[in-house]
């Protein structure tokens, strides 16, 4: 298999044909436009269900590779591995610091969680992330969302509303119950978004 980055830092897996098995049906549609027939779409059936999300590559860098959309199959797996939402970035990493540093978070003056036990996550070209234990969080302000969001980094997101004086400001806090393995230190811990909420930490704001 090979990972590949588009100038977009889009990330793509490509999949021997010789790795696929023999109960799936990988056949030809037709020649991408301006490709000089160097690459076809394609159809990938298993199991009486398909998919055209395909791509079949015949160039010297990409030969005989398939690259199929990621969120076209059911799960990915890197080894053992379920991955989710897109291919991991190897010049990307996760760490995750437990800190004594003070962390408060308000909204509209109003204090909705405030820690000296938070956990730093830092991500590779994001900001950092403040993740509070869920005893430092004012629950009676909080409201059950619906939505859930994948990273590949650290699993299934759910999240919270945020209710201040009768104003609802939907999916400001999202936590995870079962992170991935790298990630697992958050897990149960609360984080609200940087950029819609007021920071402070050890006394000094935050920039949203």
């Amino acid at each position: 298999m090979k990972l590949t980055s588009s100038p977009l830092n889009h990330l793509r897996y490509y999949v021997p044909l010789s790795s696929f098995s023999p109960d799936a049906d990988l056949s030809k549609l037709s020649e991408v436009d301006g490709t000089n027939g160097s690459a076809h779409l394609a159809r990938l059936t298993v199991a009486g269900r398909s998919t055209d999300r395909v791509i079949i590559f015949n160039t010297p860098a990409l030969k005989d590779l398939v690259k199929i959309e990621f969120r076209a199959m059911d799960k990915w797996f890197e080894e053992d591995v379920e991955t989710f939402c897109h291919p991991k970035d190897p010049y990307k990493r996760i760490d995750i610091l437990s800190s004594t540093r003070s962390v408060k978070i308000a909204l509209d003056g109003v204090t909705l969680a405030e820690s000296s036990s938070p956990l730093f996550l830092l991500e590779t070209t994001l900001r950092t992330r403040y993740y509070l234990p869920p005893t430092s969080v004012k629950w009676d302000l909080l409201m059950p969302s619906d939505l859930e969001t994948l990273c590949p980094y650290k699993g299934k997101a759910n999240y919270y509303h945020v209710n201040v004086d009768g104003k609802l400001h939907k999916n400001l806090v999202w936590y995870y119950r079962t992170p991935t393995m790298e990630s697992a230190a958050i897990a149960g811990h609360l984080c609200f978004y940087n950029e819609a909420v007021d920071i402070w930490v050890d006394g000094k704001k935050v920039e949203r």
